[in-house]
């Protein structure tokens, strides 16, 4: 019998080593490394197997001599679905989808193989559900069956298999932290059993032409499981977002070999499952039409996608030494930073207040073109004056209270022009750049935080005097 050994793998970045470390020596990250128990047997099969999948071919070439072509794709059926792949699913490709349980990540894929099974062969493997779940769900969201093969196995010897026998064009794997091979001896789930998952399941979709669609859980940080090669391995990696009380959901392009990355879908999780939502602006806007202080609506972009979000702020007067600094679905320490160019720059005494600002719908924001709007929608409550309606605001402020230039400027106006505001606030900068031939709204530039909060708020000039 082989000799049983030890080792310890890093989660985050896979590194090995004999000896456990409080603090991961490559990667520097504390609480990391987890012990693995092996043979020396399965050490030498999985060297084996990794010599026999290897291509016959390895000898390079010139890259002149290699004839370049377009990538074949075709459509999931779902347009948001499409849009955050880069127009369809390309064959031969990894695709890797993280999020929290219970979000819908099962649901989605399901209804894509669903919405090709008429025209595609494929494959649905849960390692996670029985045949009988996974019936329930699908007579529960489809109106008649679903011709798609489906089976319930976690053993990736008789997965590979199957996916040979059958070569469908789309397998779906969820998930590939409950998957494991006998080449390993290591639990499901751990470093080195998703790392060998992952890079098999690669090497044959790749030589067989075949899409793959693979499930991975989150940490309780929200970045997907495993060691972080599995991000390296795959071709796109797609997370979901959306909060818990919220019916909205939201998936996200962070890598993509075939597509713009940063791209949007949104979606509504309803009892016949995930709806598409075509126009995400209208539920990002309030559903008060009325004009009230501390809310400005900004314009931005997701990847290509333009987008209307009403920013809401409260300001209030506190007696704590440290005033509470809140910011829901923005970066904290870039409101803090915001609030200290608003004093510095605007007199406006924020030290002894609390100030609270949130994104509606659940969205969260990370480009820096939305500043304006939150500085706006702060003074806007602070002074308890309401900007101006159908006025929509973009632009990045810098640490002088300058308004920099935005990138998609044009998309920004007519996204706004199409939902009817008659006004929109950009840079002084960006004015060269906007064609007006034939639009309808108003352009204003402004170069400052003082020019931009004079026109913005009604009334400023003379609730400053009061004050």
């Amino acid at each position: 019998m082989a000799k049983l050994k030890t080792k310890y793998t890093c989660e985050n970045c896979g590194y090995e080593t004999s000896k456990w470390w409080g603090v991961c020596p490559s990667c520097s990250t504390a609480g990391t490394l987890k012990e693995e128990v092996y043979t020396q047997k399965s050490k030498t099969i999985e060297k084996q197997v990794e010599l026999i999948t290897l291509g016959e071919d390895v000898s390079p070439i010139k890259l002149s001599e290699v004839k370049g072509q377009e990538y074949v794709r075709f459509s999931t059926g779902i347009k948001e679905f499409d849009r955050v792949l880069g127009g369809g699913i390309v064959s031969g490709s990894l695709v890797l989808i993280g999020g929290d349980p219970g979000i819908g990540k099962s649901t989605i894929l399901l209804q894509l193989t669903n919405n090709i099974s008429d025209r595609k062969n494929v494959l649905y493997v849960s390692a996670e559900e029985s045949l009988e779940q996974i019936k329930l769900r699908a007579d529960r969201i489809f109106e008649k069956e679903a011709d798609l093969l489906i089976m319930a196995q976690t053993n990736l010897e008789i997965i590979e298999k199957q996916i040979l026998e059958i070569k469908p064009d789309v397998i779906i794997i969820d998930s590939i932290q409950t998957i494991s091979s006998t080449t390993l001896d290591s639990l499901p789930g751990s470093v080195s059993q998703v790392k060998d998952i992952a890079n098999r399941l690669m090497k044959i979709c790749k030589k067989e032409n075949i899409c793959c669609f693979i499930v991975g859980h989150v940490t309780k940080d929200g970045a997907i499981a495993g060691p972080r090669v599995l991000e390296h391995l795959v071709d796109t990696v797609l997370y979901f977002e959306g909060e818990k009380y919220n019916s909205y959901r939201m998936i996200r392009a962070v890598k993509n070999r075939f597509g713009s990355t940063n791209e949007l879908g949104v979606f509504e999780m309803t009892d016949r499952g995930l709806v598409e939502v075509d126009n995400p602006s209208r539920i990002l806007l309030s559903e008060n039409d009325s004009n009230e202080a501390g809310t400005a609506i900004v314009s931005c972009v997701e990847g290509t996608r333009p987008m209307l979000v009403e920013i809401q702020s409260l300001v209030i007067s506190t007696n704590f030494p440290s005033p509470r600094r809140t910011g829901t679905g923005i970066d904290y320490n870039r409101l803090n930073m915001l609030l200290a160019v608003l004093e510095k720059h605007a007199g406006i005494l924020i030290q002894n207040y609390d100030v609270y600002v949130n994104l509606t719908g659940g969205i969260k924001l990370n480009e820096p073109f939305i500043d304006l709007g939150v500085i706006i929608a702060i003074a806007s409550s602070y002074y308890n004056v309401p900007v101006k309606k159908l006025l929509a605001i973009c632009g990045e402020v810098g640490l002088t209270g300058e308004i920099r230039n935005v990138s998609f400027v044009q998309n920004r106006i007519n996204e706004a022009e199409k939902l009817g505001f008659e006004e929109i606030l950009v840079p002084y900068s960006n004015l060269k750049d906007i064609k007006l031939k034939g639009n309808k709204i108003k352009v204003t530039g402004v170069k400052n935080i003082k020019q931009a909060l004079d026109y913005s708020i009604s009334n400023i000039k003379k609730v400053k005097k009061r004050r």
